[in-house]
């Protein structure tokens, strides 16, 4: 069977037809994003504990899902963990042990930005792990994971998927922005050589991870509008907490001035060029 020839509709998702207008965006993000603070509210007050892993290949769009689902709640109350490259100590320690230190308490919603799945992805594909440690990786990782949820978490995983030419067209993008070139590391263009072998992994990691009691949920990220709203929307459908009611609040009077003059004290003002 021949080939199916792409066109422009057909590339990245259906891309041209995709696109959402900013306006429209920011009207269905503003709701979802109220929604995320009744979210907030009903953790607080029962005490959830709610644990929210994001993966997905290089330029997948994780770090901007995040920004936007933490962007109106309270840090108290989300937390995004990146972990850092491991030190020499954490490198001899159990695999998982660094990321349990960070898993949610009563009270809580912690977002990991890249997991213990590296071990899974990057490691694998880079050679920073054997393929013993990797087998050993998954099949210990969904019996973790069941006593995560055993334990009260609501356990949540997302993988960002993009088309080989969106995350291409991403890439090319970091290095002619200057406000972005921060986002491009070797690793990232030494992992780009190696899609199939990410490839592999993804599918090999699904077989193993994707469980009755935490499975795995894909979204196409190729349009980074819809993506976030359909992430949002179906991370709020997997927690029975109560939807927001509305406020029915009035602001008091404010005081009267009494004998209060405005200060005569000659204070630095900074400078107004726009």
């Amino acid at each position: 069977m021949g080939k199916k020839k792409k066109n422009k509709k057909d590339d990245g998702g259906d891309a041209l037809r995709s696109k959402m207008p900013r306006k429209e965006y920011e009207a269905e993000m503003a709701v979802l994003q109220g929604e995320l603070v009744a979210l907030q509210e009903w953790v607080k007050a029962t005490g959830a504990k709610i644990c929210i892993v994001f993966e997905g290949r290089d330029t997948a769009g994780k770090g901007g899902t995040i920004k936007r689902i933490v962007e109106r709640v309270s840090p108290r109350v989300f937390r995004v963990v990146a972990l850092p490259t491991p030190t020499d100590r954490e490198k001899s320690q159990m695999y998982l042990q660094r990321y349990m230190a960070h898993f949610p308490a009563a009270g809580e919603v912690v977002i990991f930005d890249r997991s213990w799945y590296n071990r899974a992805g990057v490691e694998r594909v880079m050679g920073f792990c054997s393929p013993e440690q990797t087998e050993r990786f998954l099949n210990m990782t969904p019996l973790v994971e069941k006593a995560m949820v055993d334990s009260g978490i609501i356990l949540l995983k997302y993988w960002l998927e993009v088309s080989a030419d969106e995350q291409t067209r991403r890439l090319q993008s970091r290095m002619d922005d200057p406000r972005k070139t921060w986002k491009l590391s070797p690793m990232d263009l030494k992992s780009y050589t190696r899609w199939y072998d990410y490839s592999r992994a993804r599918d090999a990691m699904f077989e193993a991870t994707d469980t009755a009691w935490a499975p795995w949920y894909v979204a196409d990220n190729n349009v980074k509008k819809r993506g976030r709203l359909n992430i949002i929307s179906h991370l709020l459908s997997q927690v029975p907490y109560e939807p927001f009611p509305g406020l029915d609040i009035e602001l008091p009077k404010r005081q009267k001035a009494g004998d209060y003059t405005e200060s005569t004290l000659a204070v630095r003002h900074i400078p107004t060029p726009f």
